[in-house]
C-alpha cells in the first residue's frame, strides 16, 4: 500500500500538517531542527505505534498539548482509500483506528523500511537490533509469528520468575515443554525466512560494495547441535544462579562478516551506511516479491555519510524499486541524483510544511 494522505497534529514541533504525497518520491527539505525528520517519525509512528527516536511518548507529543494524532489514507487498490489513524494521549492511553474499527493493527497494512543516520545500530549495535530486523520479515512472512513470539516472551518472563523460587527441575518441566515448542517453531520460521532473504542481500551488497565478499550466518541463540529442551535441562542450575534464561530465541543473532571479520571492523562509515541500505532495501524488495505488495521507504538525511558517487548508487537502486519513498535532506543539492519527474518536494520550516 501507499500513503495518499498524511495528516499530523501536535507531533513534536508540528502543530498541524497535511500532505498529499506522491506515489513515488517525496522530499522533505529544511534546516536542522525544522521538523522534517518529525514527518518521517510520524509515518513510522502510524505504522508501528511508537517512535524510532524515543521510547517516551510524552517527548513525542507537542509541548503543553494533551495528545497527538497521526492520520493517513492508504491506497489499497480499491476505489476508496483505506483510512487509518493513531491517537496517543499524554496519560499513556492510545487508540488505533483502521477504517472506523478501533483496536486494529496497522503494521501489516503499512510495511516500512527505515534508514536513519543512527541506523548503524543494525551493524554496530547488539543482537537485539538484528533480531528485530529478522523478526520484521518473519512477522510479514508468517501470520502466526506475532502471537507465538508474544507467548514466548510471556513464558520466558514466567520462567525467569520461577527460577528465583523453584528448587527442583521437575517443577519447571511443564513450562519448559511449552517454551521448547514455541522456541523451535520460531527458529524454523527465522531459518526459512533468512534462506530466501540472504541471496537478495548478497545481490544488492555486491552492487554497492563489489570489492568485498560477504558472509551471513544465523545464530539461533543456543547450541545448534542440541535440542532446546536439552539446553533448558542442562542449563537449569546455571540459569537459577543467574536468575534468568541465558539461552534461547531471545538471544538469536545475525552475523555479517567479510573474510571472517565483522563488517564493522572492515568498512568505512560510508561503506557501513551502504551496507545498512543494502539490508533494508533487500528486505523491502523481498517483501514485495513474496507478497506482491509495495514497501514504503523512509530515509532520514539522505546525504549523510555518502559521497556523490555513493548517493548515485543508492538513488539508482531506490528508483528501481518502484516504491513510495520519503526522504529528508537539508538542501536540494543533496537530492539532485534522486529527483524524478513524479516526485514532490515539501519544505519544512519551524514545524510548518508547505508543498512546492
Amino acid at each position: 500500500m501507499r500513503l495518499t494522505r498524511l495528516a499530523i497534529t501536535n507531533f513534536r514541533n508540528i502543530t498541524e500538517g497535511d500532505l498529499t504525497p506522491s506515489a513515488r518520491f517525496n522530499f522533505l527539505l529544511g534546516a536542522n531542527g525544522s521538523g522534517k525528520t518529525s514527518v518521517l517519525e510520524a509515518i513510522y509512528y502510524l505504522g508501528h505505534g511508537r517512535s524510532f527516536r524515543s521510547h517516551l511518548n510524552n517527548r513525542v507529543i507537542r509541548y503543553q498539548q494533551n495528545e497527538l494524532v497521526v492520520h493517513g489514507r492508504l491506497d489499497n487498490d480499491s476505489p476508496i482509500p483505506l483510512p487509518v489513524g493513531i491517537q496517543k494521549k499524554r496519560t499513556g492511553s492510545s487508540d488505533v483506528n483502521v477504517s472506523g474499527q478501533h483496536g486494529q493493527k496497522i503494521a501489516q497494512l503499512l510495511p516500512l523500511q527505515l534508514i536513519t543516520p543512527e541506523g548503524f545500530d543494525l551493524l554496530l549495535g547488539g543482537p537485539k537490533c538484528r533480531r528485530a530486523f529478522i523478526d520484521w520479515g518473519v512477522f510479514h512472512w508468517e501470520s502466526a509469528f506475532y502471537d507465538a513470539w508474544s507467548r514466548l516472551k510471556r513464558l520466558t518472563r514466567q520462567r525467569n520468575a520461577l527460577l528465583k523460587t523453584v528448587t527442583d527441575y521437575r517443577e519447571m518441566r511443564y513450562w519448559d515443554d511449552q517454551l521448547t515448542l514455541l522456541a523451535e517453531k520460531i527458529d524454523v520460521w527465522r531459518v526459512n525466512y533468512l534462506a530466501t532473504l540472504t541471496p537478495k542481500i548478497l545481490e544488492i551488497t555486491q552492487g554497492f560494495l563489489p570489492e568485498f565478499e560477504l558472509t551471513i550466518t544465523y545464530a539461533r541463540g543456543w547450541d545448534s547441535n542440541m535440542p532446546y529442551s536439552e539446553v533448558l535441562t542442562r542449563q537449569f542450575e546455571r540459569d537459577k544462579q543467574l536468575g534468568y534464561t541465558a539461552n534461547g530465541p531471545h538471544k538469536a543473532d545475525l552475523r555479517i562478516k567479510i573474510a571472517n571479520i565483522p563488517v564493522e571492523d572492515v568498512l568505512s562509515r560510508g561503506q557501513l551506511k551502504l551496507m545498512v541500505c543494502a539490508l533494508r532495501l533487500a528486505q523491502g524488495l523481498h517483501f514485495t516479491e513474496m507478497t506482491g505488495k509495495p514497501c514504503i521507504y523512509l530515509i532520514d538525511d539522505f546525504a549523510s555519510e555518502l559521497d556523490r558517487e555513493r548517493r548515485a548508487l543508492l538513488a539508482q537502486r531506490l528508483k528501481s524499486t518502484q516504491s513510495q519513498v520519503f526522504i529528508s535532506a537539508i538542501s536540494a543539492d543533496h537530492i539532485h541524483d534522486i529527483q524524478d519527474e513524479d516526485g514532490k518536494i515539501f519544505h519544512v520550516e519551524n514545524g510548518k510544511i508547505t508543498a512546492e
